[in-house]
C-alpha cells in the first residue's frame, strides 16, 4: 500500500500535476474552477490510512461555467477517461461503478492501462448547490431557507479546498460560511429551549429507580451542550461519526470537554448531576461572553424552585416542604426567551414555539437530511404559500 497522504493534499497535487495538465492541452484557457468539497472525511480533513477503502483517492470536482456546460462536459470527461495516467502517487485514479448495495459507494481498482473510470464529477456550481442544499448558489436566502439546511452538508460545501477558482467559487462559499447572525440567534435560543424539554428529567428518572433512563437522557443533554458549544464557535458540526472529534478542535472543549466526560463517565447520579450542572454554568458563562443579550445567571438550583424563582426568591432550601424535585437545573428556558428577545426581526421565524433547524426536530437520518426532496419539502412547508399566488412555492 502505498504511503497515506491526506486527502486534500493528494488532490492538490492530483489537480496540478494530472487533470490541469489535460484541460490546457486539450482545453486551452477553459473558464473553470476545482475543488475537494462536498461528501467524505477527507473533505474534513478528517481521513485516516482507513478511508482509503472506498470513497478516496485521486478524486475532485470540475465545475464549468453554465453557458458551456451542456457542450463541453462530455468532451472534457473523455479526455480525462482517455489521458490520466491509471495511477498518481502509487494510488489508482480508476474507480469502480457505484455499489447500488452500498449507497452508491465507489472504490479505487487497479488498472494495467487506460482507460480510466475517474471520480471527477463536472457540474455547475449552481447544480451543485441545488443538488446539495434544494436552493441555487445565488439566490436570495431568507431565515426560512437556513433553516431547511443540514449542518453537514453546509459544512461540506464549506470546508474542502479549492485548487483552482476561475468561476467565482470562493464567493458562493462565503455567503454559505455560517449562519446570518438573527438565524444564529435563533438557533441558539431552540438548542437552549431543547435543554429546558429534559434537563429536569435526569433526575426524575434517577428518583424512580430508573437509572438506565437517566442516563441515556443524560447523554442527550451532553450532545444538546455540545451543539451549543459549535453554535457559539459559529462552527457548523459534522454528522455523528465525526462530531466528538471535531468538539476537541473547539477552543472551549478544554473547559467544556472534562465536565461531559462527568457526565458520561459518573458512577452514580450525585456525580452525574454535579457534573451537568457544571457544564450548564459554563454553558451560560460562554453565552454571556458573546453579549447577544443581557448577562444572565449562571447559577443552577433545584427544578422545584422555579415557582419560587419566578416569585422573586433567589434560592428554595432544600428542606423546604416545596422542594419537591431537588435535581439541579440551569432553568434553559428563560435562556431560551431572552435570545428570542434579542431576535432583530422576530417575525421572519415561524411563530413560536421555538422549532430550530431541521437539524433540531428531525431524527438524525444522514439519508433524510441529507435528501435533496426532503430539503425543498421542508423549505417548503415552513416558507408558506407563495405571497402573491397564494399557492405553496415549488
Amino acid at each position: 500500500m502505498p504511503e497515506f497522504i491526506p486527502g486534500l493534499l493528494l488532490n492538490q497535487a492530483f489537480y496540478w500535476e494530472a487533470v490541469r495538465p489535460i484541460l490546457d492541452s486539450q482545453f486551452p484557457g477553459l473558464a473553470h474552477s476545482a475543488a475537494l468539497i462536498g461528501w467524505g472525511s477527507d473533505v474534513l480533513g478528517l481521513d485516516t490510512p482507513a478511508s482509503r477503502d472506498h470513497g478516496w483517492g485521486p478524486r475532485l470536482v470540475l465545475f464549468l461555467d453554465p453557458s458551456h456546460f451542456e457542450a463541453e462536459r462530455p468532451a472534457i470527461y473523455e479526455a480525462l477517461c482517455q489521458r490520466l495516467p491509471v495511477r498518481f502517487r502509487g494510488y489508482s485514479t480508476h474507480y469502480s461503478q457505484p455499489d447500488p448495495g452500498d449507497n452508491g459507494t465507489q472504490a479505487t481498482r487497479d488498472l494495467e492501462h487506460g482507460p480510466v473510470n475517474p471520480m471527477i464529477p463536472i457540474d455547475t456550481i449552481d447544480r451543485f448547490w441545488k443538488a446539495s442544499l434544494g436552493v441555487g448558489a445565488y439566490q436570495a436566502l431568507t431565515p426560512r431557507h437556513w433553516l431547511t439546511f443540514q449542518e453537514q452538508s453546509l459544512l461540506s460545501l464549506t470546508a474542502g479546498k479549492v485548487y483552482f477558482d476561475g468561476l467565482g467559487l470562493e464567493v458562493v462559499r462565503r455567503r454559505f460560511a455560517y449562519y446570518p447572525r438573527d438565524v444564529w440567534v435563533y438557533l441558539l435560543a431552540a438548542q437552549w429551549q431543547l435543554i429546558s424539554q429534559e434537563e429536569a428529567f435526569v433526575g426524575r428518572a434517577h428518583s424512580v429507580g430508573d437509572e438506565v433512563g437517566s442516563r441515556v437522557i443524560a447523554a442527550r443533554l451532553v450532545h444538546q451542550i455540545m451543539g451549543l458549544c459549535f453554535l457559539y464557535e459559529k462552527r457548523y458540526a459534522p454528522y455523528s461519526k465525526w462530531f466528538g472529534t471535531v468538539f476537541k478542535q473547539l477552543a472551549c472543549y478544554s473547559r467544556m470537554g472534562p465536565l461531559l466526560e462527568g457526565v458520561l463517565t459518573a458512577g452514580d447520579y450525585p456525580q452525574r448531576e454535579a457534573s451537568l450542572a457544571a457544564a450548564y454554568t459554563l454553558s451560560v458563562k460562554l453565552l454571556n461572553g458573546l453579549d447577544l443579550c443581557p448577562p444572565l445567571d449562571s447559577r443552577t438550583r433545584t427544578y422545584s424552585a422555579w415557582h419560587a424563582l419566578r416569585g422573586g426568591v433567589a434560592e428554595l432550601p432544600l428542606d423546604d416542604p416545596r422542594n419537591t424535585r431537588p435535581h439541579q437545573v440551569i432553568f434553559a428556558g428563560r435562556i431560551a426567551d431572552a435570545l428570542y428577545a434579542a431576535l432583530d426581526r422576530p417575525q421572519d421565524f415561524p411563530p413560536l414555539p421555538l422549532l430550530g433547524s431541521v437539524n433540531t426536530f428531525m431524527v438524525p437520518s444522514s439519508d433524510a437530511l441529507q435528501n435533496g426532496f426532503i430539503t425543498r419539502l421542508w423549505q417548503s412547508r415552513l416558507s408558506g404559500p407563495d405571497s402573491e399566488t397564494g399557492r405553496p412555492p415549488d
